[in-house]
């Protein structure tokens, strides 16, 4: 299977659990692998037979921008969702990360990844 990857989209949004994230919001940083057969598209040089990556990635920041979750495991499961409705994507892997996290000792990341697959 192909790969195609997506590093790094940002976003705002206002997930979490405690009062302040959902008032105040943070910024969140997505990265997709999606796994599809490149070959048709790559034979005929033609856009249609492949995923168009900058639609899904203007559909990933509007998740991230949409409706408040309280955890970042379902923002991630939601992203997947949308990337598995394009057709040709077989499998995803969503990271989404929370450098922000309300956490009380020094980080620099927290992040949930996840795969799923049509299968």
């Amino acid at each position: 299977m192909d790969r195609v990857a997506l590093r790094g989209l940002r976003a705002r949004g206002y997930h979490g659990v405690f009062p302040h994230e959902r008032e105040e919001g943070q910024t969140f940083v997505v990265d997709l692998t999606l796994g599809l057969d490149t070959r048709p598209a790559a034979a005929d040089d033609d856009l249609a037979k492949t995923v168009h990556y900058g639609i899904v990635a203007e559909e990933v920041v509007g998740i991230v921008e949409g409706e408040p979750v309280n955890l970042i495991e379902t923002l991630a499961e939601r992203i997947a969702q949308a990337c598995l409705k394009h057709d040709g994507v077989q499998e995803v892997e969503v990271s989404v990360h929370k450098p922000n996290a309300p956490i009380t000792v020094p980080f620099d990341d927290v992040t949930v990844t996840i795969t799923r697959s049509r299968v």
